[in-house]
């Protein structure tokens, strides 16, 4: 994370806002549950971490259409636009990553990480 982390700052997320962001960014709507569960958050952390995204109008909090009860989170047009800007930017750290471990070493790394996140859950 040393190469991302200077990005994540720039843009005033920490790691976990980010892994929130990046969650919302790959699914149109989920509930609070199956965010935290998909972004490694627990729940009290995740309640502060939309309170501060919300503000900064990157997510947003709606009623679900046939369950009033549930809240389904989204990330807005704003939020996407700073995903594509911050994964620009971290290809460049990427990059650098590959160059000084290898990228077939990173790759089997990458690989590895996946199996034990399929293992978690």
């Amino acid at each position: 994370m040393a190469g991302f982390r200077p990005i994540l700052a720039r843009h005033d997320l920490s790691e976990q806002q980010w892994r929130v962001m990046r969650v919302l960014g790959e699914v149109e709507n989920l509930d609070a549950r199956e965010l935290a569960e998909r972004a490694c958050v627990l729940a009290p952390s995740l309640t502060r971490i939309l309170k501060v995204l919300e503000e900064r109008r990157l997510v947003i909090r709606e009623r679900h259409d046939c369950d009033g009860r549930r809240i389904l989170l989204s990330i807005t047009p704003a939020g996407i636009v700073l995903i594509r800007e911050m994964t620009l930017e971290g290809r460049a750290a990427y990059a650098e990553l590959q160059r000084l471990y290898g990228a077939e070493r990173l790759e089997l790394l990458l690989d590895m990480l996946g199996e034990l996140a399929a293992i978690r859950r």
